[in-house]
């Protein structure tokens, strides 16, 4: 009865591991996709912040272009 009840709460203890590496590696992936989200993201504003930044000094550019005219 005794080993019986010892490999009951062994196996409930490692079923407890199992969940928890489980949730663990569940939130690292969740974790990780974001990381990837926020990454291109961040290479999305980094593009939109170059080409505002080129159309500035392009219209700089035709501005004083005109005033030497």
């Amino acid at each position: 009865m005794k080993t019986l009840l010892a490999a009951l709460v062994s196996a409930t203890l490692a079923a407890c591991g199992v969940e928890t590496a489980t949730t663990a590696a569940t939130s690292a992936e969740i974790k990780r996709r974001e990381m990837d989200q926020a990454k291109k993201t961040l290479e999305q504003v980094k593009q939109k912040v170059d080409q505002a930044t080129q159309q500035v000094m392009e219209r700089a550019a035709q501005a004083e272009e005109r005033a030497r005219e």
